[in-house]
């Protein structure tokens, strides 16, 4: 029952994606972000005290978020066993960002081949935190590929790594961890503080499922036709040249299995940013590689699926 809900979810998420006004955990852990951190910042004052309200506001998000999956999964079984499968299945559906990571990089990718320039601005705008005003088609592909690589790890592998762990209720507790980051942990004056918590966390709750992107990541490049090669030598070789600890990993793979270069300086709310590069610079990075890369991302997610339900099989026959 537990590796039919897994592969099930898997496939609601092939098939349907993330419908915008179906209700969704995100975006109600996004509302008790925003009104626990609004509480700590009326508290909280100096950075030391936001340093700790921060802190306090993890363990809240990420309590409730676990407490809340848990219960609501045990009040399910115990009314009806089949109804809390499906519970469980909408749960998993839930925390997989395949399609809709996808769908998101190909509409920036249609308007760079269709429409116009402000238009792919605006829609990379919706999937990445840099400022993507004054962005030429280069920089906005390059900007599209490194999201889908990074979001390799955070919507699809480390989700189904805790799935592995603990259930649905570890991995909606993962997405709370997740969440909290993409909301408040930034290195900007603004979040700096408050989100320093949040931002270290993240980073040691994707630390496995981040090197474990490096080899799935590779294997896709292979299945897909890319140079397998270059993608296991440069994931490793750039790995360091990130300030996360995390995200050059499938960066660089898909730099090394694409031959383009990614990384670099980037605006972030007014402010330059230097970066270091990721990649070799065989290719000139166009369009073309928005859709290499979003399938890669699928390529690596099954078999990170396959990888996950073997273990659980082996974990269970032990």
């Amino acid at each position: 029952m537990t590796l039919l809900a897994w592969c099930f979810a898997f496939l609601l998420d092939r098939i349907l994606g993330d419908p915008p006004h179906w209700p969704h955990p995100v975006r109600w852990i996004g509302a008790l972000i925003n009104l626990v951190q609004s509480a700590v910042r009326r508290v909280c004052r100096s950075d030391t005290a936001l340093r700790i309200g921060g802190g306090v506001m993890w363990l809240l998000v990420v309590g409730i978020t676990w407490s809340v999956a848990w219960g609501v999964l045990v009040l399910a079984r115990t009314m009806n066993p089949w109804f809390g499968w499906c519970v469980e299945v909408w749960m998993i559906y839930t925390l997989l960002a395949t399609r809709c990571l996808a769908d998101m990089a190909r509409e920036v990718e249609q308007a760079l081949r269709f429409g116009s320039l402000a238009e792919s601005r605006e829609k990379l705008s919706w999937i990445v935190g840099r400022d993507t005003a004054q962005l030429q088609p280069p920089q906005i592909t390059r900007a599209v590929v490194e999201t889908v690589a990074e979001n390799t790890v955070d919507g699809v592998i480390a989700p189904l790594f805790f799935l592995l762990l603990g259930g649905a209720p570890l991995a909606m507790a993962y997405k709370a961890v997740n969440t909290l980051d993409s909301m408040v942990g930034y290195k900007h004056e603004k979040y700096r503080a408050i989100g320093m918590v949040s931002a270290r966390l993240d980073d040691v709750a994707n630390f496995i499922p981040a090197r474990l992107s490096w080899l799935l990541l590779s294997m896709a490049a292979w299945l897909a036709g890319h140079h397998v090669g270059n993608a296991l030598r440069i994931g490793f070789r750039d790995r360091r040249n990130h300030s996360s600890p995390n995200c050059a990993w499938p960066e660089g793979t898909v730099a090394g299995a694409l031959g383009v270069r990614l990384g670099g300086p980037n605006d972030y709310f007014g402010q330059r940013v230097e970066k270091p590069w990721i990649g070799d610079d065989l290719h000139a990075i166009t369009p073309d590689d928005i859709p290499r890369t979003i399938r890669m991302m699928w390529l690596a997610a099954t078999l990170a699926l396959a990888l996950f339900a073997l273990i659980h099989l082996a974990l269970a026959g032990a």
